[in-house]
């Protein structure tokens, strides 16, 4: 994600759109859970697809092709302040191997569904909204100006974690390699954290079909 973003207001516990806490242990109306896996722990998030549709279905492009098996968590953008805050970016990492067509921004404006503690976000490069594929972000700690605004589209949230927000932490405070360029200058991951897998939770896969060409070489 190409946001640098300032500190990380800290937010109170509340679920996207609703007051009831969001279960990881059975299936929630309205959203989808997928497991993320990596090799710091177990990630549980549930994505809307009622709110955010567009964005929800490409994420499960993605889980349902295997195209995030074998990605990287590559990036933990700390807050200055508050070194629990932040969010954690990871995927395919612009891979154009393993990358699907981008898609259109769905505005928070649009959707209702904001950067609050623990949402997932789609990232995309910068003044580009409608460059997002296969990248996105894990925040620790609310992120309002990740929002739309007047004359700004923000980002594109679509869901939130729902277990596994310490392995977000963990990642976060993992050490970053220093320098860098832009917004990701002292904020690349170093080593990065492997996905090992990512699959849904509920409902039935819908592989693409497309092809895997970053599989031919695969030992």
């Amino acid at each position: 994600m190409s946001l640098r973003p300032p500190l990380l207001a800290l937010a109170a516990f509340a679920c996207i759109g609703a007051a009831a806490p969001q279960s990881a242990t059975r299936p929630i109306p309205g959203m989808v859970r997928v497991r993320i896996t990596t090799s710091a722990g177990a990630i549980v998030v549930a994505l809307d697809t009622k709110r955010a549709p567009r964005t929800t279905a490409n994420f499960l492009a993605y889980a349902d092709d295997g195209r995030f098996d074998g990605g990287t968590f590559f990036r933990a953008a700390r807050s200055k302040w508050k070194k629990v805050q932040g969010f954690i970016e990871g995927g395919i990492g612009n891979d154009p191997r393993r990358a699907l067509d981008p898609i259109p921004l769905e505005p928070t404006s649009r959707t209702g569904v904001h950067h609050v503690d623990g949402a997932i976000s789609m990232a995309h490069g910068d003044g580009q909204p409608n460059s997002a594929t296969g990248d996105f972000s894990l925040l620790a700690g609310a992120a309002p100006e990740m929002d739309a605004k007047p004359g700004r589209p923000g980002y594109a949230a679509f869901g939130r974690v729902i277990a596994g927000m310490d392995v977000v932490k963990r990642i976060l405070g993992m050490p970053t390699a220093k320098g860098g360029a832009g917004a990701f200058k002292d904020e690349t991951l170093a080593p990065p954290v492997k996905i090992l897998s990512v699959h849904r939770l509920d409902g039935q896969s819908h592989p693409t079909g497309r092809p895997k060409p970053w599989l031919l070489f695969a030992r």
